[in-house]
């Protein structure tokens, strides 16, 4: 019969899946992890113990938990958070902890700098992208004035979904997908590295084979096998960024069709029959050759979730923290008795891309509760999200169908609350496993045993959540909008104290 084997690497956890030919789990594994963040506006992971040390033992968990003979397993696909910056040397080896995707706000001079020197209306057109912190262009050159005796030393600069292809077989490949978050690096329309844009960068062989998702990179090589128990010749695909995985694991394959993963962040993925040009939105090729993707994201969400219960809902056990909050949240009306919060806890990409901008709760009085917080907080979120909608739709893009994934599915007022800001019902699959169970279908779309439309069968709708727009939701996006607009300069000027002070 055969197994195709998925693992995901996200912000704060990693999971893995075992899926036979009709999409059906045989085995589940997950393995925490801890985000770092070094400074403010910093955020790393450790390459080897984080993103391989994770790889590891889920797959050795997979297989004690099924019992299957590795041999069984026909194709292996991974995924992971990105873009990502690691450089490493001529080995393979890690020459630092991995730089984060947009969350990580280090190179905002450099993004200043590239701008002016290339200008962003090029940069726009070539490489399909603005220069944002979603960018590893920047990033790599901050390595380069900032860390000049480790970049003497580096040989590649990988992304986390390359590092781990890496490790199980030894090539340097990353997906186009992936690659398209390189600016001022890549080439959307020529699909190839550049390096007539800013050459002085990084030259274009220190930069992973490009390859399509479902393309075989390699396969598990001896070493790898030993470390993970998986079997030597087992072929591996390129891989992709993990909301793309999410986005294939609930069916989204054609022009309209738009993913919201409710993660540590928001991530929004949009097909389109074309390629859509605006600087407050990233593009992409899609994972297959001919297909386009719009996509859109915010800086902290789960995050966001996990800082509040942290910090406002210590004395509750962890287990069922979160429930005990949305039961205090549900006693709040929509509105949140008068109570907006800006979810800029890390600066914000899409659409407004300012890495100094920064959260707050507005308008709290006495009579204000925890749960009206939690409430106001979800709501936050949602009015971040609506922004990014409302980008897509001035664009003419508004979405045929959307489709719901990822952990925040389970919270339920934070599912309606977004349906009902943005209006828009969604779908929810009946597995919500995300971005390790996209990666399995991929594989299995690798070696020819699954089509785009087979996803339907291995995981159909199963709820769906009607919209209910409301004024009061109406009214409090409007004031939302204005808060952050009337506090930008207040925002910039503790962001430069801030930094002063450190």
């Amino acid at each position: 019969m055969g197994y195709t084997l998925g693992i995901d690497i996200g912000t704060f956890e990693s999971k893995g899946v075992l899926a036979d030919a009709d999409g059906r789990i045989i085995a589940s594994a997950s393995q925490p992890h801890t985000m770092i963040v070094p400074q403010p506006g910093w955020a790393e992971h450790r390459a080897n113990e984080d993103w391989w040390g994770d790889f590891v033992k889920i797959s050795q968990a997979l297989l004690a938990q099924s019992r299957i003979d590795p041999v069984e397993i026909r194709c292996i696909a991974c995924s992971a958070i990105g873009p990502c910056m690691l450089p490493v040397d001529k080995n393979g080896n890690p020459l630092s902890n991995g730089v984060l995707y947009g969350v990580d706000t280090r190179a905002a001079l450099e993004i200043e700098q590239l701008n002016q020197s290339i200008g962003d209306d090029i940069i726009l057109d070539r490489c399909g992208n603005a220069l944002t912190s979603q960018s590893v262009g920047p990033k790599i050159l901050w390595l380069k004035r900032n860390r000049p005796e480790l970049f003497a030393n580096t040989a590649k600069i990988l992304t986390s979904t390359s590092y781990l292809v890496f490790k199980l077989t030894g090539e340097y490949v990353i997906d186009h997908y992936t690659a398209a978050n390189f600016s001022p690096l890549y080439d959307v329309d020529r699909l190839d590295w550049c390096d007539d844009l800013a050459g002085d960068i990084l030259p274009p062989d220190a930069l992973p084979k490009l390859l399509w998702s479902s393309d075989i990179a390699g396969q598990i090589s001896e070493k790898a096998a030993s470390e993970t128990g998986l079997a030597t010749g087992t072929p591996v695909t390129t891989g992709t960024i993990d909301a793309a995985a999410e986005a294939i694991s609930v069916g989204v394959r054609q022009s309209g069709d738009m993913m919201m993963m409710y993660g540590s962040t928001i991530f929004i993925i949009l097909l389109s029959e074309s390629r859509i040009r605006d600087g407050r939105l990233w593009y992409a090729p899609w994972l297959f050759e001919g297909a386009h993707a719009s996509m859109a994201g915010l800086a902290t969400s789960g995050t966001l979730t996990h800082w509040f219960r942290d910090q406002f809902a210590r004395e509750l056990p962890v287990e069922d923290a979160f429930a005990r909050l949305a039961g205090e949240a549900e006693k709040s009306p929509p509105g949140s008795n008068g109570l907006l919060l800006l979810p800029y806890f890390s600066g914000e990409r899409t659409p407004i891309h300012n890495p100094r901008a920064s959260g707050s709760f507005f308008g709290l009085n006495l009579t204000h509760t925890r749960g009206d917080m939690y409430r106001a907080l979800l709501e936050g979120i949602a009015f971040g999200t609506n922004h990014v909608v409302r980008t897509y739709q001035e664009l003419g893009h508004k979405p045929v169908q959307l489709l719901g994934v990822g952990g925040g599915t389970k919270n339920k007022i934070w599912l309606q609350a977004t349906s009902d800001i943005c209006g828009l019902d969604q779908k929810i699959c009946k597995n919500t496993t995300g971005a390790a169970y996209g990666d399995a279908f991929l594989a299995a779309m690798a070696i020819g045993a699954a089509n785009a439309e087979d996803i339907a069968s291995w995981n159909p709708v199963q709820t769906m959540v009607i919209a209910r727009p409301t004024a009061v939701y109406e009214k409090q996006y409007q004031l939302f909008r204005n808060l952050y607009e009337q506090t930008i300069h207040i925002m910039a000027e503790l962001g430069r104290k801030q930094s002063v002070d450190l």
